[in-house]
């Protein structure tokens, strides 16, 4: 998924998401954003900072599920702007993603591993902590989302 695919499918004369403009930071620590996006069906977007960008995926269920040890799915979408990071407001109808997003969970995290199958990230958020597999198990889009057991 490129940054070119998010530019494709808005049009900026209408919403006022981020064009993209702003690029990655310089800095040791790597952030995340977890949206609550009320779409045409209410969803959460989690966003890595990775590459220069904002690696995303579409989870369909609450994140804190994971802290009860389920593994949710999560649709690889394309990569969205660092300056993603701080969007809220709401997309208007007409347009790709048209509804409410706002901030559901944001901070920092580490990441412990990365392998062509996935990540594994120490996330430092206000919602979610701790340690969480992102694992690729259908390509080219289906990962599952899920905390590891300390």
């Amino acid at each position: 998924m490129t940054l070119e695919e998010y530019k494709e499918k808005r049009d900026f004369k209408k919403t006022n998401e981020p064009k993209g403009e702003i690029p990655s930071k310089k800095s040791k620590e790597t952030t995340f954003v977890v949206h609550r996006h009320e779409a045409s069906h209410l969803h959460f977007d989690l966003r890595l900072e990775m590459e220069g960008v904002l690696k995303s995926w579409a989870v369909p269920k609450n994140p804190l599920l994971t802290l009860e040890g389920k593994k949710l799915l999560a649709i690889n979408v394309e990569d969205h702007p660092y300056d993603y990071k701080n969007f809220e407001g709401t997309i208007p109808e007409g347009q790709y993603g048209a509804g409410k997003v706002e901030i559901w969970d944001k901070g920092t995290y580490e990441l412990i591993e990365k392998t062509d199958k996935g990540f594994v990230i120490k996330m430092n958020g206000e919602k979610l902590n701790g340690t969480f597999v992102l694992f690729k198990f259908k390509p080219p889009k289906n990962w599952l989302f899920f905390k590891k057991k300390e």
